[in-house]
């Protein structure tokens, strides 16, 4: 029976929130922000493996002493891309999965996946012959842009999803993939475009936001101090 593992790219700085730590690790609520997806994942005991994928450099988590059983790996392969990063860790773990597990890939700064949507995710893509990832139907009306920010066109928004993740493919096929592609895809159901397939879109939630901008983490604080309250 396939088995669900879980990848985590956190090798990134997070230029974008101007902090000095990377923002993974910025306190959320008291708490490291990647600890609460990590918490999501350990509540669950269909995943087998946590695996985080870091930068060589990062020493946060090097005084941390893991259990040779523990779920929660540390792999010390982040690359230049998120793609490098997510491909070298695949590459680590090649002697621990099977072909034909399950590979979830997660983003380090969302926070707010919660543990019936990820029962959901793994419902509807268990079976599937490609995979998918978790995606939300685009709501507001878009527009590009031209240099001077001036409108250029209206884009009709039917049938446009805003990507999220975790994104869910095989490992045999995940790691083709990746390694296929040229150049560096956005995400993992990029590189698995390219291939010629598929994947679901399975509904996400909107406290599954990727915390990218100060804002962000701002509204992120509001949602989870409601839900102490």
């Amino acid at each position: 029976m396939a088995r669900f593992h879980i990848v985590i790219p956190a090798a990134g700085i997070g230029n974008r929130m101007e902090t000095a730590i990377p923002k993974q690790y910025l306190p959320l609520s008291g708490k490291p922000m990647i600890s609460y997806s990590i918490q999501t994942f350990f509540a669950s005991p269909r995943i087998a493996s946590i695996n985080l994928a870091l930068s060589p450099e990062d020493y946060f988590w090097r005084n941390l002493d893991l259990d040779a059983n523990s779920r929660l790996q540390l792999h010390y392969t982040g690359g230049e891309t998120r793609a490098q990063t997510v491909l070298n860790t695949l590459l680590a773990l090649q002697s621990q999965i099977a072909e034909d597990d399950w590979i979830l890939v997660h983003d380090a700064a969302r926070p707010g996946l919660s543990l019936s949507l990820l029962n959901t995710l793994l419902d509807s893509l268990e079976h599937d012959a490609v995979g998918g990832l978790l995606a939300l139907p685009l709501a507001d009306t878009l527009k590009q842009s031209d240099a001077d920010a001036r409108v250029k066109n209206t884009i009709p928004r039917e049938g446009l999803w805003q990507a999220q993740t975790p994104q869910m493919f095989r490992y045999s096929l995940l790691k083709r993939a990746l390694e296929s592609f040229d150049g560096s895809p956005t995400d993992e159901a990029q590189a698995v475009e390219a291939l010629g397939l598929e994947p679901k879109l399975v509904v996400g939630s909107l406290r599954n936001m990727k915390i990218t901008y100060p804002q962000d983490m701002a509204l992120m604080e509001v949602l989870i101090q409601k839900e102490i309250a």
